[in-house]
């Protein structure tokens, strides 16, 4: 039974996916700027962009809250949680990285540029990269988990880091929604077809993060089960 809700949830996914991308390059009008200047075609990636980066953010406050439980019930099942969503967060953030770096290159002329949220984009990136490593450093099952919760916890620290970076400093980085402390305030969009693009990559590419970090936790738990056999000699 479990096995049949997951081939639908992965059909529901792949559906969602290509809607999403079918929205992007086909359904999107013709966009233009405040001023009625038609925006270069770079601009589509911002849909993949921004759903991509939230989607990251949701990663890794998973393995924030996974990293608390562990520490408070020591339940093996809380560590699978926070490694499976950090790998996937990584991928994630990857992408944010990428694509964020691509448009850059169209808007400014250069793929990187050293200004308050690619900097701390890139150190949450290299954050959770440090997590996963310094979990593959350490072969003892409880003190893996054990320090591995410590720093999910405290590198959570650079989630909202990134996330205000843009509201705190003055920033290249264009302001979508909200204000910043400093003053300016985000357009946001406007016209249902743009705003409707918009939520369908979000819901596509959240149900893609669930179905990847329930594959991932099941191989994770399946792994568990073989050490533990492995070990009362089974």
């Amino acid at each position: 039974m479990e096995n049949k809700k997951l081939r639908i949830l992965t059909i529901v996914t792949t559906a969602l996916v290509l809607l999403s991308m079918y929205m992007i390059f086909f359904y999107l009008p013709i966009m233009r700027s405040g001023s009625g200047e038609v925006l270069d075609s770079s601009f589509r990636i911002f849909y993949f962009h921004m759903p991509i980066a939230i989607t990251a953010y949701l990663a890794f406050f998973i393995v924030f809250a996974a990293s608390v439980m562990q520490l408070r019930s020591h339940d093996a099942k809380w560590d699978i949680y926070a490694r499976s969503a950090a790998e996937i967060g990584v991928i994630f953030a990857l992408l944010v990285l990428i694509t964020g770096s691509i448009w850059a290159r169209a808007t400014w002329g250069w793929y990187w540029i050293w200004e308050p949220r690619l900097t701390t984009s890139l150190a949450l990136f290299l954050v959770y990269v440090t997590y996963l490593l310094l979990r593959q450093s350490i072969e003892e099952p409880e003190s893996k988990a054990r320090l591995a919760a410590v720093f999910g916890i405290v590198g959570f620290v650079s989630v909202p880091l990134s996330f205000f970076s843009i509201r705190l400093w003055r920033s290249a980085h264009p302001l979508m929604f909200g204000e910043a402390m400093y003053g300016s305030s985000g357009g946001g969009l406007e016209g249902s077809a743009l705003q409707l693009t918009l939520l369908v990559n979000f819901v596509a590419f959240l149900v893609l993060f669930i179905t990847l970090f329930i594959y991932r936790s099941n191989m994770e738990n399946l792994k568990e089960e073989i050490r533990v056999l492995r070990g009362t000699g089974r």
